[in-house]
């Protein structure tokens, strides 16, 4: 029987690479919960999409506040949380307008169409910003 959340952390220490390790972190807990990112179908569309939510929210905190401080993934009856913590407490600016040509600034783009949610919170060291993803509908299907 299947709990309601499972939640999955890596804890980060600075240095490069980051975000190679937080998709192998991310890509590792989607095979555990068969989501299989190299499925076909359903399944492996939604993990292809939470990697790449995972790619764009760790480059953000790599870019923006000094690097990810810790990757979070939690998986429920309904879906999936993704939350990456930094260290600094200003909040992402979904850029409205910006040059689909031009490198940069789509980041949070990708997120928001991917997202059936997403958000960020601060906190005493900072903040974490979050994505929800609806789980694949097969997945749904299963567990009721």
């Amino acid at each position: 029987m299947l709990q309601d959340t499972d939640t999955r952390r890596l804890v980060l220490a600075s240095g490069g690479g980051a975000v190679g390790r937080c998709r192998e972190f991310a890509r590792e807990a989607l095979t555990r919960w068969d989501w299989a990112p190299a499925a076909d179908g359903e399944r492996g569309e939604v993990a292809r999409d939470v990697l790449l939510i995972v790619s764009e929210l760790v480059t953000n905190a790599a870019q923006h506040a000094d690097g990810p401080i810790e990757l979070s993934l939690t998986r429920s009856t309904t879906g999936l949380r993704v939350e990456v913590a930094d260290c600094s407490p200003e909040p992402p600016v979904l850029r409205r307008g910006a040059d689909p040509v031009l490198p940069g600034g789509h980041g949070l783009r990708v997120v928001d169409l991917l997202s059936w949610s997403w958000g960020s919170r601060v906190h005493e060291h900072g903040k974490t910003v979050w994505s929800e993803i609806a789980a694949p509908p097969a997945e749904l299907r299963r567990r009721r």
